[in-house]
């Protein structure tokens, strides 16, 4: 029978907690930035009385805060400085007129040539290893049975 009090104790302290802490003060309870601090209203004037709208439902005041006229944006301001643009010429890419030379199947042993390439995205036009790599990839499609081991082809082709 000892030890069942501080156990009913402490629950009924663990249910009342969140009750307690339910009666914490509110943003609605009359707080704002408007009201003086204590001390600063001089004795003798009073503040004129506050007019308080009702919740429904509530028996606590709806205190309004700020300002009641509407603010509008302001349009940006004209660019300062208006100068003239500089013009960068087109960067025309160069095309590649050496095709490579053909590629040796290393299976059967027969030559077959390269397709040309595209403008590659290297500087000044020039093939890159992806671009190489999409164009052997390609070939092989394009050849087939003719390429043999199709991985074997385009390893060969690649490393050319």
């Amino acid at each position: 029978m000892g030890r069942r009090y501080p156990l009913i104790v402490l629950l009924a302290l663990a249910i009342a907690m969140p009750a307690i802490s339910g009666h914490a003060r509110s943003d609605d309870d009359g707080i704002s930035i408007m009201t003086p601090e204590k001390g600063s209203v001089k004795p003798g004037i009073t503040r004129p009385a506050r007019k308080y709208m009702m919740r429904r439902g509530s028996s606590k005041p709806v205190v309004r805060r700020g300002s009641s006229n509407p603010v509008y944006p302001l349009p940006l301001p004209a660019p300062q400085n208006l100068g003239v643009v500089p013009q960068q010429p087109l960067a025309v890419p160069q095309t590649r007129t050496e095709v490579p030379p053909p590629i040796v199947v290393p299976q059967t042993g027969r030559a077959l040539p390269n397709l040309p390439p595209i403008t590659g995205a290297g500087p000044g036009g020039a093939e890159t290893f992806q671009d190489r790599a999409a164009r052997c990839t390609h070939q092989a499609g394009v050849y087939g049975e003719a390429a043999g081991d199709r991985n074997a082809y385009i390893g060969s082709c690649i490393n050319q």
